[in-house]
C-alpha cells in the first residue's frame, strides 16, 4: 500500500489535522479533503469511496471522520487495518472527540501518526509500542542524569574538603601571628542543617514561614561585649571551621572581618527582647501498597536576642518526646547542664549571647520506619477502568496540619479528570490533580476524593504531599527564659514551624 495522507476532518470536509506522507502541496490536500463529503452517497454501507486518482478510506467518529487517502492500487484490507489503528490512537490523546481537543493535541497526534506510517508505508507497530515511542523514555538518559548527579555530589564533597584545608592553614597561620581570617556569618550556630548525621541543609521546596535573608549586622570597631568564641587567638578561625563543618559557604578571605552577615533572619512581628524559633522539617518516602520506607525529621532551636540587656540569659525547654530523638547542643552550650536540667546556657557564664543575630543552640534528629509515626498516611486505589479512589488519614491526633496539598499525577493527553466526590478543593493543571485542604486535625482526620480518568494504575504515582504546622512533631517547646544572674523571668516570644522537605508515596 501507498498511503498519501491521514486526516481528521469534520462533516463538511474541513481539515482539523492532516499529515501527508508523500510530497503534496497544501492546496492539493485541501482540495482532496473538500471533495470528500461530496463523494459520499447516502445509504451506502461501505466505508471507502474512489475517484479517478485516489481512494478515500474513512471511519465516522462521533461528529468527525478519520480519513486515509491512498492510491487506487493499494490493498483495501491493509488500508482498513491501518484505519482501525489510527482510530484507536485518537482516544489515547483526546478524551472527548471534539475539534478543540484534536487541535490541543495536534502535535502529539502527528508524532503518533508518524510512528504508524513512514514514507507512505505502514510500520509494524501496535498501540502500546506507539505510546512507548512517543513518550521517548530513554534508559541512557536516566543513566546520564544519575552520573551527573554523582559528579555534582563528588564536586560538593571536594569543596567541603578544600574548605577544611583552608581552615587548617588559617589555624597554623594564627599560631605565628599572621592575621589570615574569614568574615563571620553572624552567630555561632547559624540555622543550617546537614542531612548526613544530624544536620541538614536549610532549603525547602514548599512555601513555608522559613528563615529569610535580611539586612547585615554591623560590627563596631571598638571592643565588644558580645560573645567571642574559642581562645583569644582562634576565635574567628574556630567559628569559620564550625560553619564549614556544618556545610556553610564562607566568603573569600580577601574581604575584611567586618563584612556584613547574610544569615540573619528577618525579624517577625511582635518579637520580645528574646525570640526563639523551633524549626523542623520532614523527609518521608512510603510505598503505594503500604509500608514506610524511610522517615526523617530534623529540627533546630534558634535564639535571637533583640536587647543587649537580655543577652545574659538561660532558656528552660520542655522535652515531651517519647519517640527517642537524638539531641545535640552547640559546642558553646553547657551540655552537662542541659542533660541534667534541660536548660540551655553558655559554658562561660561571663559571656553574653550575641545581640541581633539568629543562632542555633540545639538540634535534633529522628529517623524511623514505623508507620505509626507518620503524620499523614495516603492510600490510593486506581482501577483498570479509570476510577481512582484516594484517601488521607491523620495518624497523629495531636497534630494540626495547615495548607495541605496532595498532588496526584495524571496520564498525559487523557484530558481533565472527572471528580465525583471530594472533601476540600481541587484543581487540575494538565499534568497533575491537586487536592487541597486548608486544615486537618482530629476533627477531620480522614477524607477522600474519587475521580475518573483513563489511564493505567502506575500513571498515578508518585503522589507528593506538602503541608505546614505550628506544632512541633518531636514535641520540644520553650518553657521559660530567665536572667542568668538573678533568675528573674525574661519576656520572650516564640514560634514553631514544621514543614515538608519531601513527602512521597511511590
Amino acid at each position: 500500500m501507498v498511503l498519501l495522507a491521514a486526516a481528521v476532518c469534520n462533516r463538511s470536509g474541513k481539515a482539523i489535522i492532516s499529515r501527508q506522507f508523500v510530497e503534496m502541496t497544501r492546496s492539493r490536500i485541501e482540495g482532496l479533503l473538500a471533495a470528500f463529503p461530496k463523494l459520499m452517497g447516502s445509504g451506502k454501507q461501505h466505508t471507502f469511496v474512489e475517484t479517478e486518482s485516489v481512494r478515500y478510506v474513512y471511519q465516522p467518529l462521533e461528529k468527525l471522520y478519520v480519513l486515509l487517502i491512498t492510491t487506487k492500487a493499494s490493498n483495501i484490507l491493509e488500508d482498513l487495518e491501518t484505519l482501525r489503528l489510527f482510530a484507536k490512537v485518537l482516544p489515547e490523546y483526546c478524551r472527548n472527540m471534539e475539534e478543540s481537543d484534536i487541535i490541543a493535541q495536534g502535535f502529539s497526534l502527528i508524532f503518533a501518526f508518524d510512528e504508524i506510517v513512514a514514507l507512505g508505508y505502514r510500520e509494524n507497530v501496535n498501540l502500546a509500542q506507539i505510546k512507548t515511542f512517543t513518550e521517548m523514555d530513554s534508559h541512557e538518559e536516566k543513566v546520564f542524569i544519575a552520573v551527573r548527579q554523582s559528579q555534582e555530589k563528588e564536586a560538593r564533597d571536594q569543596m567541603k574538603k578544600r574548605a577544611k584545608e583552608i581552615q587548617q592553614k588559617n589555624r597554623e597561620s594564627s599560631k605565628y601571628g599572621r592575621n589570615t581570617s574569614y568574615p563571620s556569618a553572624g552567630g555561632f550556630g547559624s540555622g543550617s542543617y546537614r542531612s548526613d548525621s544530624s544536620v541538614i541543609e536549610n532549603s525547602t521546596s514548599v512555601d513555608t514561614p522559613k528563615p529569610a535573608y535580611s539586612k547585615p549586622v554591623k560590627q563596631s570597631a571598638g571592643p565588644s561585649k558580645a560573645l567571642k568564641l574559642g581562645s583569644k587567638k582562634k576565635d574567628v578561625d574556630t567559628f569559620v571551621g564550625q560553619l564549614q563543618s556544618e556545610g556553610e559557604r564562607v566568603t573569600d578571605s580577601s574581604k575584611s572581618l567586618n563584612a556584613p552577615s547574610t544569615k540573619t533572619i528577618t525579624p517577625a512581628a511582635n518579637q520580645e527582647s528574646v525570640h526563639l524559633v523551633v524549626e523542623e522539617k520532614i523527609s518521608l518516602t512510603a510505598g503505594r501498597d503500604g509500608g514506610l520506607q524511610n522517615m526523617e525529621v530534623l529540627g533546630m532551636l534558634k535564639l535571637k536576642v533583640n536587647n543587649e540587656k537580655s543577652s545574659r540569659i538561660k532558656v528552660l525547654i520542655t522535652n515531651n518526646d517519647t519517640k527517642g530523638i537524638q539531641l545535640q547542643t552547640h559546642p558553646n552550650i553547657d551540655k552537662k547542664l542541659f542533660t541534667q536540667s534541660s536548660i540551655i546556657s553558655l559554658k562561660n557564664p561571663e559571656k553574653p549571647f550575641p545581640v541581633g543575630q539568629d543562632i542555633g543552640v540545639l538540634k535534633w534528629r529522628f529517623q524511623t520506619q514505623d508507620e505509626a509515626c507518620m503524620p499523614l498516611s495516603i492510600n490510593c486505589w486506581p482501577n483498570e477502568n479509570g476510577e481512582v479512589n484516594i484517601e488521607y488519614e491523620l495518624e497523629q491526633d495531636n497534630m494540626e496540619l495547615e495548607d495541605v496539598q496532595i498532588n496526584i499525577p495524571c496520564p498525559t493527553g487523557a484530558g481533565a479528570p472527572v471528580v465525583n466526590e471530594c472533601d476540600g478543593e481541587h484543581h487540575f493543571d494538565k499534568k497533575a490533580l491537586h487536592w487541597q485542604l486548608p486544615f486537618i486535625d482530629a476533627s477531620n482526620k480522614t477524607g477522600s476524593m474519587e475521580f475518573t480518568i483513563k489511564g493505567h494504575p502506575e500513571d498515578f504515582f508518585p503522589i507528593t504531599v506538602s503541608f505546614v504546622s505550628k506544632r512541633s512533631f518531636c514535641d520540644i517547646t520553650v518553657n521559660e527564659v530567665q536572667q542568668l544572674d538573678s533568675g528573674a523571668p525574661e519576656k520572650f516570644s516564640s514560634e514553631i514551624v514544621f514543614f515538608v522537605d519531601k513527602y512521597e508515596i511511590v
